[in-house]
């Protein structure tokens, strides 16, 4: 019996693989469709997996996040140019980027993590190049150029690959080799969807939204809190405001959030006695972005996106526990219910509805509403009072109830019939940060 039990595993595994087809934009142009079906963007950052990780290592960390519902992974092909894998061996020849080194095994263990993610149905959104090397003067628009055709060539035909063009850095900063990295992976590849991940507090549209190889917009919300925020305009912790910048740009493009605060990770990044961002932020963020139009949301937590171990001396940002220690943090188990609360219901057609809330707020206490044809979702991170405009809702007839992002449970609330005017809904429990719940609407008309 155990052994039958591990061929059905076996074969539905090699099922996965075959029906995996690469990520398409939606027709209405706001989100992602895999396979002709909807798609929910929900990735981690596992930035220095083919840096720090075995085989191993490396399919326990693909396990345990197949198991949370994740589905993109985002890491980096080179941190820097002397970049080796856990064998130690060389992704360059003498640190050229136009020299892939293929007389070592770097690029056969990039290519074997990438085919067990295909297995698990989980995408790989990869940076050629972290934004810190053409920000230094490491890499000429010649070498570039090669460097972009290699990937092409090498990772064309694999199923499951998203380039993330750029790294932490504003497209200003080296346009010219951005460009040809975009133009060389979307000519000489064109089968899979290219973004430009950018500098904290940007979004990819400032430089990039018209050009041809943009895709889709990414933006990083970043890591600062409030107080801390001193870029203009001051967007803050209001992560919902880029969705709302990119939503209106034509083309129209999907837009998300490729970097929010980590979980675990201290306020601002450089104090490691600053307070910490927790579960709830992340939660927080992920809802904010979503609820305001987009295609999905990038988790991160601070040991993992840096994989900490014991014997690593260059580890960042205070990292505490090593990185297997915080494979079911708090916010990575809980991401898994923004996704199921955006599957329960006709997924492509949904839209920002903020018209519906009539007691809004600012900062923790702003709520977010997106709604389709014959439902709607209502955020709050503090569990504050909602007022709805309820003669901006088509149903007649309402079902209502509490989503909980904690758990993923509902609680009843009841049926009402909807007469317009203003109705007033109250959560569960007392107004607190992280006190959070997602008032859900049925139309049962």
């Amino acid at each position: 019996m155990k052994k039958l039990s591990s061929i059905v595993c076996l074969l539905l595994v090699l099922f996965s693989h075959a029906q995996m087809q690469p990520l398409k934009i939606a027709a209405n142009k706001r989100f992602f469709t895999a396979n002709g079906k909807p798609f929910f963007w929900l990735g981690d950052t596992g930035w220095l997996l083919f840096k720090k990780c075995t085989k191993e290592e490396a399919i326990l960390y693909l396990d345990t996040r197949q198991k949370q519902g994740f589905n993109v992974i985002q890491v980096m092909l080179l941190h820097e140019l002397s970049a080796t894998d856990a064998d130690g061996d060389s992704a360059l020849v003498d640190k050229d980027i136009s020299m892939p080194n293929t007389t070592q095994h770097y690029w056969d263990n990039v290519e074997f993590v990438v085919n067990e993610a295909a297995k698990r149905g989980i995408y790989m959104a990869l940076v050629p190049l972290w934004g810190s090397n053409v920000k230094s003067n490491l890499v000429n628009e010649e070498r570039a150029q090669a460097y972009a055709t290699f990937l092409a060539t090498r990772f064309r035909n694999k199923t499951n690959i998203i380039w993330l063009n750029g790294g932490d850095i504003k497209g200003s900063e080296g346009e010219k080799i951005w460009n040809i990295i975009g133009n060389t992976l979307h000519e000489k590849d064109g089968r899979h969807l290219v973004t430009f991940h950018p500098r904290g507090r940007s979004t990819s549209s400032t430089w990039f939204h018209n050009e041809a190889w943009l895709d889709f917009n990414m933006f990083q919300s970043g890591h600062k809190d409030y107080g801390q925020d001193t870029t203009e305009p001051r967007i803050g912790e209001d992560n919902w405001k880029f969705v709302v910048n990119d939503y209106t740009l034509k083309p129209v493009k999907p837009t998300m959030d490729g970097e929010p605060s980590y979980e675990n990770i201290p306020h601002g990044l450089h104090d490691s006695s600053a307070p910490r961002w927790t579960a709830s932020d992340v939660r927080r963020y992920a809802y904010w972005s979503v609820f305001a139009g987009g295609a999905g949301f990038t988790y991160g937590e601070n040991s993992i996106m840096q994989f900490k171990n014991d014997w690593d001396k260059s580890i960042s940002f205070g990292a505490v526990k090593k990185w297997k220690e915080e494979l079911n943090a708090t916010g990575a188990t809980q991401m898994q219910y923004l996704k199921k609360l955006m599957f329960s219901k006709p997924y492509l057609e949904r839209e920002p509805a903020q018209d519906l809330i009539n007691n809004q707020s600012y900062r923790y206490d702003y709520l977010l509403a997106t709604k389709g044809k014959s439902y709607a979702f209502v955020y709050t991170f503090t569990g504050r009072n909602i007022e709805l405009n309820m003669g901006r809702y088509a149903g007649k007839t309402v079902k209502s109830s509490w989503y909980n992002p904690r758990n993923g449970q509902y609680i009843a609330i009841g049926f009402f019939e909807n007469n317009g005017g203003v109705k007033s809904f109250n959560p569960p429990d007392e107004e607190k940060e992280g006190n959070d719940w997602v008032l859900v609407l049925e139309d049962l008309r």
